[in-house]
């Protein structure tokens, strides 16, 4: 039997990744993308470059594939929904639809008795004086939040008044915990219902932005069993395929909370490419094309760092040791707090 042909929609760093992973599995990639630049396209076999409502590229794009994936969850529900009556999209535009909005994604895991932080959702001004109970808080807009853009570090009532926004677009109040740390979950749910899971990856964040992810995380044996259980529990009540991140908050006091989850491969992840035999990326693609799931077996234990911005002109000069793993995103232009690339150094 022939392989399926890959569609995947985005061209980032996750894109490309996902397209090595098919490569290796001897399996075609077509990139879509609404960035001309796409640096994925640098290791897909076919580009196709439009807009994601663009009904005419997404024929295009559709023709050339047979099943589809993405890698960010900020794609158009109706994009997905459309594509998903002629061609398979995974995981499934339904995961997407709930997990593009903060409240909606809080309810549905609040629905199986999972911890999150406490939470409003804003949507007049008028409702800011009974707000007290949940500062200090972070205040979020309720879609299109990534790697800390749209949110407000907020101390007192005064600072929302300050902020000068309009709350009729939508906005969620989070309440602090008193971090002790965070941890991420990276599983692989296939169509059976046989997992893969990844161990607890302890991730370190500057200004909002991931910066150290490594293994194996320093928690309880309570705290690692708990988050699996967890993932697998969200993992199956989405009847999700693919790879799934779940990212999670400890307290001082060892309270476990999902912060959110990532319908999509994760950064925190990528260091299971070189840490284990199956990555996070080849296990994604396993699972949406229908391939031989493959038992995990751990390599090394692992660290990895994320290169930001201007960084990376000291990296693409650099020597690296033969424990160490750079990879550079290839993307066209430096911008700050962007990601430009990962090393990942394996650990005895």
């Amino acid at each position: 039997m022939s392989k399926p042909i890959l569609g995947i929609i985005g061209g980032g760093q996750l894109g490309s990744m996902l397209a090595i992973a098919a490569n290796k599995l001897e399996i075609k990639t077509v990139i879509f993308c609404d960035d001309i630049d796409a640096p994925a396209q640098n290791f897909s076999n076919e580009f196709v470059h439009g807009q994601y409502n663009d009904q005419n590229k997404i024929k295009e794009f559709m023709d050339k594939v047979d099943v589809i994936t993405y890698e960010f969850e900020n794609i158009p529900y109706e994009t997905l929904h459309e594509i998903n009556k002629i061609k398979p999209v995974l995981p499934k535009p339904s995961v997407n639809r709930i997990i593009q909005h903060r409240i909606a994604e809080k309810d549905f895991i609040n629905k199986l008795n999972i911890r999150t932080t406490r939470y409003t959702f804003i949507k007049n001004e008028s409702e800011i004086d009974a707000l007290q109970d949940l500062l200090p808080g972070l205040l979020k807009t309720t879609t299109l939040g990534y790697d800390g853009k749209g949110q407000h570090l907020i101390n007192s009532i005064e600072d929302l008044r300050g902020l000068n926004i309009d709350f009729s677009k939508g906005y969620i109040l989070e309440k602090m915990v008193k971090l002790k740390k965070e941890i991420s979950i990276i599983i692989t749910r296939f169509s059976n219902k046989k997992y893969e899971i990844y161990e607890p990856i302890e991730n370190l964040h500057e200004d909002q932005i991931l910066k150290h992810s490594f293994i194996p995380a320093h928690i309880s044996e309570k705290i690692l069993e708990k988050s699996k259980l967890w993932s697998m529990q969200i993992a199956e009540e989405l009847k999700y395929v693919g790879t799934l991140c779940v990212e999670f908050f400890i307290d001082r006091n060892e309270n476990l909370y999902v912060n959110e989850i990532a319908p999509r491969v994760h950064n925190s992840g990528h260091l299971t490419i070189n840490a284990f035999n199956i990555s996070q990326f080849e296990n994604h693609v396993r699972a949406v094309c229908n391939l031989k799931q493959i038992p995990l077996k751990k390599i090394s234990n692992a660290k990895m760092i994320n290169i930001i911005g201007n960084q990376i002109t000291v990296y693409r000069n650099k020597e690296f040791n033969s424990n160490e793993f750079f990879f550079d995103y290839l993307k066209k232009e430096i911008k700050q707090k962007r990601k430009m690339g990962h090393v990942t150094t394996l650990i005895d």
